[in-house]
């Protein structure tokens, strides 16, 4: 198989996911961590020859022949892999959703507060309770005691503005920039 894609990463991709599907052997098939650590630097020396083009050819025929030979084997794991996958996805499903009922009624999932419940089934956890809110800054007294009249207010936002570059000249001139480049176009 050749894969003719411009980006290498993109190519050994598609062959590892290839070799993966041919050679998907695991630790449990073979009688010692030796031999199955031999096994995968075989596969991984196959992966390296076909992404870097070096002796295609008779790894294609190696590939091949393992292929013919091992035909059982790889269609059994590759139904133990299915089964596995089905087990794992119907363990992760979780409990049914939680209802946002408001009347008090025991419909849903029943979650102590402060606790995570899932919106839908497999969904984003949500919180669940109410946590305490932060206390606003504005319109309160400030660090002083002391309480902020309008024109106190104001000047402080001016002066944060102007903190952070911001001037009302600025905002004329790139208003006047945006209205006459229109009449460009």
């Amino acid at each position: 198989m050749v894969v003719s894609n411009i980006n290498p990463h993109n190519k050994e991709i598609v062959v590892r996911r290839r070799i993966a599907s041919i050679f998907n052997k695991r630790e449990d098939d073979f009688p010692s961590l030796r031999e199955y650590n031999d096994y995968l630097e075989e596969v991984e020396d196959m992966i390296f020859n076909l992404v870097a083009g070096d002796d295609v050819a008779a790894t294609e025929v190696k590939i091949a022949e393992y292929q013919e030979e091992n035909a059982d084997l790889i269609l059994i794991n590759h139904a133990r892999k299915a089964e596995e996958l089905a087990l794992a996805m119907s363990a992760s499903k979780g409990p049914p959703a939680q209802t946002d009922n408001t009347d008090g009624s025991s419909q849903g999932i029943s979650v102590a507060a402060g606790q995570y419940a899932p919106t839908i089934v497999g969904g984003q956890p949500r919180p669940t309770g109410i946590a305490p809110q932060p206390v606003p800054l504005r319109g309160g007294p400030d660090m002083h005691g002391y309480l902020e009249d309008e024109e106190t207010m104001r000047i402080r936002t001016e002066n944060a503005s102007r903190a952070a570059g911001w001037s009302i000249e600025f905002s004329k001139k790139r208003g006047f920039e945006e209205a006459f480049a229109s009449f460009c176009v």
